[in-house]
């Protein structure tokens, strides 16, 4: 059983992480370093500046951003105009004269684009800007990284469309798909990487998609504006994405807009190498990827073939060894079987990555929690924009996620025409996942009269599945204008999206999942509790609601003490005829995280003092250490794991908050008796002896202190009673004193089950602790609802939740402490004792 308090330590990104992901640049960890990679640390830095590239294209203004290695630009209104470079790529910056006061730059990309940037900003600031560049650039020269470039954009296909001796449309079909020798069978072998579709053609009929119109348009657009590595994303830019990308161009495209492309570029031969160095391993995700692979878009000829579900399943397991954390989860199978019609493995491989760690963060994992968040956005969304919908939904008990949730865990792909979920995933790349919210939106608008009617789950099933099967007709079939009739459904879904629901930004989605947050991961957190007490091979003495408690303690208990992560077991050295396989990690705790669980657990498990300032009254909880606590863990720790688990927890309990008075007189005594022989030596005895003193230590009066005084005197003398006597001289002298018995080694057995019972029961304190007080020193209790961790909104969201750390808490504790002292109003007291109250 895994458990994972990963959501409950969720922080929003910073503001350098929202630029970062705004650039699609990748994560500065996370991801495996190129072996040229530079721990030299570069300097960031961003500057007003206004961008222009050529005489026929218009100026915008907006902000430079210096950060290695990437050079990225964005207009003002964060939409219009913006780019992300490599600084690899960068081959002559020059100052440019002008005129008096005006600082311009002419930075010279590897293929002769020419982008010229105007600094706006005051003269210091610019040197310095200029200086920060200049140093990256020289870090960049001595990684190697330029001359990588040349190599690298062979492999992609724009580089071919815009060659002036190209003869790439020679070699292909209409689609894109490349021609196969009718004698040989062979087809032509080409430098640039693409997917299935150049062998098993594209989906799609390319007269009705246009194809060669959308290739010549491209290849315009690419001639003035970068391509691959250099693209800049100008209007044009995302209204022919709107459009459609061309077959040829799409598996590109996609990893240029989502910045895959850079992961691939600074990663060579990652990927082939990550799969030969787990050549022949198999895991429980491997096994679940063999499960899903052939109901991976079974539809596509791909997929009907070796070729592609070796493609499908390479991709997937080097995906699974990379993020082992994450391994394979549901629908990436879908997502990965899409992508690789477009790409090849290995930019299917980093795009991946894209997907599941930046674009959908939280899709893809067994608690799906980024799938139920947006679920839960865009249902607020439709109550704002579609509130009609909305309200008939609720009034007859239909749910929106019955639908909605395919929708947005496929990309569409699993719901609709694939011919039509690829223009959905084109928009995506480029404009962000708001694109799964518009046409969302646009759906349930269009489709408005129908959704009114519906009375059940299954009724609003079947609409959306006629709707999506009627994408490719006429929208207006019986309109008097031509013009009308020929715009389809899914052209009215695309115009409805993107100029109805345009209001629908990438900040109000980031709000939206900020306010709903707590609630969904309260209500995972709920659904794993109850997944975990009904995967307990045994509840022993315990019913559900108690072993709930149990798991509460132990939330607790990780989230404050995180254990350390679940690793799978080690391979054994024999493997059985069928091979070895690799079990799904278990969440074990370690002692530190023991000792706090404990702490809840146990009263005598933690040192409580109530203190009194003047200002507060609080209880202060020290967690007690001691070796009858790890003791204890190691007792319960029956597989020798080193760590337990929920059910070593469950278990270790139910034998000992159930007994009468021999059980637990015999569980104290195997406790004790580390060699397990049934007899505990001298030194036991005494270790023993402390266990009694350490429980009692709060206990007022000294009752318990001369109960384990006793307990220690009778325990040695019934002990060296029961030691072989040594035989007596027979001498006639009746003055030779009688000799003592042999020293007893530290390791001898000492005392018996049998004589330990008889000595506890000769003291009434410890008859009573073993008889009542024992088992109820073990308490469960309902613990109040841990708060999340606060979002950092805003300069008093940042202010608080810098002040509510745990130090610094007990430095304001102090402080009061200090202040209640000098006024004499200062007072620590020890709580009532749980023991045994009745002796106080």
């Amino acid at each position: 059983m895994s458990i994972s308090t990963a959501l409950r330590h969720f922080k929003e990104p910073t503001k350098e992480e929202l630029t970062q992901i705004f650039f699609s640049l990748p994560p500065t960890s996370g991801v495996p370093k190129s072996d040229n990679s530079s721990d030299e640390d570069v300097e960031k830095m961003e500057i007003n500046a206004v961008l222009s590239v050529g005489e026929a294209e218009d100026s915008y203004a907006g902000k430079l951003h210096i950060m290695p290695p990437y050079l990225a630009f964005s207009s003002l209104d964060r939409k219009s105009v913006r780019f992300t470079i490599p600084l690899s790529t960068i081959r002559r910056v020059e100052r440019l004269n002008a005129r008096a006061g005006v600082y311009a730059l002419s930075l010279l990309t590897w293929h002769g684009m020419k982008i010229i940037v105007q600094l706006t900003s005051l003269r210091p600031t610019a040197d310095l800007f200029c200086s920060l560049l200049r140093d990256a650039l020289k870090v960049e020269l001595q990684r190697g990284q330029m001359k990588l470039v040349k190599g690298f954009v062979k492999t992609c296909y724009s580089e071919l469309l815009i060659s002036e001796t190209s003869n790439a449309g020679d070699n292909e079909h209409e689609d894109g798909s490349l021609i196969t020798d009718e004698k040989s069978g062979s087809r032509q072998e080409v430098s640039y990487h693409g997917g299935l579709g150049l062998k098993f053609k594209f989906p799609g009929d390319p007269k009705k998609l246009r194809e060669g119109s959308k290739i010549k348009l491209w290849t315009t657009y690419l001639k003035t504006h970068g391509r691959n590595l250099t693209l800049l994303r100008y209007p044009q830019c995302t209204r022919l994405v709107q459009v459609g990308l061309p077959n040829r161009l799409r598996g590109e495209m996609w990893e240029t807009l989502s910045g895959s492309i850079y992961l691939r570029f600074a990663n060579p031969g990652y990927y082939e190498r990550l799969l030969e160095e787990h050549k022949g391993r198999t895991t429980t995700s491997t096994d679940d990827i063999e499960k899903d692979l052939h109901r991976s878009l079974p539809e596509y000829a791909g997929y009907q073939s070796e070729d592609g579900i070796n493609a499908l399943r390479r991709v997937l397991r080097a995906y699974s060894f990379m993020n082992p954390e994450l391994g394979y989860c549901q629908a990436m199978n879908i997502l990965a079987a899409a992508i690789l019609i477009y790409m090849s493995e290995e930019q299917a491989f980093w795009l991946l990555e894209v997907l599941c760690g930046r674009l959908l963060p939280g899709y893809y994992a067994p608690s799906m929690h980024g799938t139920l968040l947006d679920q839960r956005v865009f249902e607020s969304l439709v109550q704002r924009y579609l509130p009609i919908i909305h309200d008939h939904f609720q009034a007859v008990d239909v749910q929106l996620s019955v639908a909605s949730l395919p929708w947005f865990l496929s990309l569409y792909i699993n719901s609709m025409p694939m011919v039509f979920a690829f223009r959905i995933v084109d928009c995506f790349f480029c404009m962000g996942p708001k694109v799964l919210f518009q046409v969302g939106l646009a759906i349930l608008k269009i489709n408005g009269e129908q959704l009114l009617q519906i009375q059940d789950d299954g009724g609003f099933l079947n609409l959306m599945r006629d709707y999506f099967a009627s994408l490719g007709e006429s929208a207006h079939p019986s309109s008097s204008d031509p013009r009308a009739r020929a715009i389809t459904v899914f052209q009215e879904l695309l115009l409805v999206s993107f100029r109805e629901f345009s209001i629908i930004t990438d900040e109000i989605i980031l709000s939206e999942r900020k306010r709903f947050r707590s609630e969904i991961i309260h209500s995972i957190e709920s659904f794993a509790r109850r997944g975990a007490v009904r995967n307990l091979r045994t509840l022993g003495r315990f019913n559900k609601e108690q072993a709930g408690l149990i798991y509460d303690a132990l939330y607790k208990a990780m989230c404050i003490v995180p254990p350390p992560p679940a690793t799978a077991p080690p391979p054994t050295l024999l493997t059985t005829a069928d091979g070895h396989h690799e079990e799904r990690p278990e969440t074990r705790i370690g002692l530190r995280t023991f000792r706090y669980f404990l702490s809840e657990i146990a009263t005598w498990a933690r040192d409580d003092k109530i203190v009194m300032n003047g200002f507060q009254q609080r209880l202060d909880r020290e967690v007690a250490e001691h070796e009858f606590i790890d003791r204890l863990f190691y007792f319960w720790d029956t597989g020798c794991h080193g760590a337990l688990s929920f059910q070593d927890l469950v278990s270790g309990l139910d034998g000992v908050m159930f007994n009468d008075l021999m059980d637990n007189i015999e569980w104290f005594f195997n406790l004790h008796d580390k060699n397990k022989d049934g007899f505990l030596t001298k030194d036991e005895v005494l270790t023993l002896s402390e266990t009694f003193l350490f429980i009692f230590r709060y206990e007022i009066g000294d009752a318990y202190l001369g109960a384990v005084s006793r307990f220690m005197t009778n325990a040695f003398e019934y002990g060296d009673a029961l030691l072989p006597q040594p035989e007596q001289s027979k001498s006639k002298d009746s003055n030779t004193e009688p000799e003592s018995p042999p020293p007893v080694s530290s390791n001898q057995p000492y005392l018996n089950l049998a004589t330990f019972r008889m000595v506890v029961l000769a003291e009434e304190v410890l008859e009573s602790f073993f008889e009542t007080d024992l088992s109820e020193s073990f308490k469960l209790e309902h613990l109040p609802e841990m708060d999340l961790p606060l979002a950092n909104s805003g300069i008093l969201g940042d202010l608080w939740s810098s002040i509510a750390t745990d130090s610094n808490k007990k430095i304001f504790n102090m402080f009061t402490d200090e202040i209640g002292k000098t006024i004499g109003k200062h007072q620590a007291r020890l709580p009532p004792s749980d023991i045994h109250p009745g002796l106080n």
